[in-house]
């Protein structure tokens, strides 16, 4: 297996780790993780036994990955962002039987230090700014920042901020790919 394990990293044994994944300093993945081809999981990181992740995701320094997240593939996890999976804890509750899950969609991005409260699907391409505290659905194409998050507009899949001129119906096309995408009935799709 084509694999870069770091000497002070410890994996589990029964983890599932694909081709290409490198493993840095002093990150932990738990038995039951299930990790794709070609990911990077930098320096202090933890992965839970209950988590999913696709190929080619990043996840930065200072993460932990806990139960019931999934992240699809190209997934970005910028530096000491937060994934929670308890809504109400209390340290004398004991509360592992109501871990609500978290899916991250395809091609999302998570900025550095931002905190994913536990229940929401974040959608495909979309983009949440450094700090940005989300605790509702994000669609996607969406972009996020404050606390609590808000959307102020849209990204494209190359991660260019999509500048529609209209409220609806509308086309855009990425000045970096060319690629076309349409805002209709407040959601952004990719149509060339």
């Amino acid at each position: 297996m084509d694999l870069f394990v770091h000497k002070t990293a410890l994996i589990d044994d029964g983890a599932k780790i694909g081709d290409g994944t490198k493993i840095w300093h002093w990150v932990h993945v738990s038995a039951g993780a299930d990790i794709g081809k070609n990911c990077s999981l930098g320096q202090n990181v933890f992965i839970g036994n209950v988590v999913k992740i696709g190929s080619n995701v990043k996840i930065q320094n200072n993460v932990s990955v806990y139960d019931n997240v999934t992240l699809e593939d190209d997934v970005f996890c910028g530096p000491s962002m937060v994934f929670t999976n308890v809504h109400n804890p209390r340290s004398a509750v004991s509360r592992k039987d109501e871990y609500r899950a978290t899916l991250v969609r395809k091609g999302a991005t998570l900025g550095a230090n931002c905190t994913v409260v536990c229940g929401v699907t974040i959608g495909q391409f979309a983009f949440v700014g450094a700090g940005a505290v989300i605790c509702s659905d994000v669609p996607d194409y969406a972009l996020m920042v404050g606390v609590p998050a808000r959307q102020i507009g849209w990204m494209s899949e190359y991660g260019e901020r999509l500048n529609f001129l209209e409220e609806d119906n509308c086309i855009f096309t990425c000045p970096n790919t060319g690629v076309l995408y349409e805002l209709k009935a407040g959601h952004v799709s990719r149509i060339s």
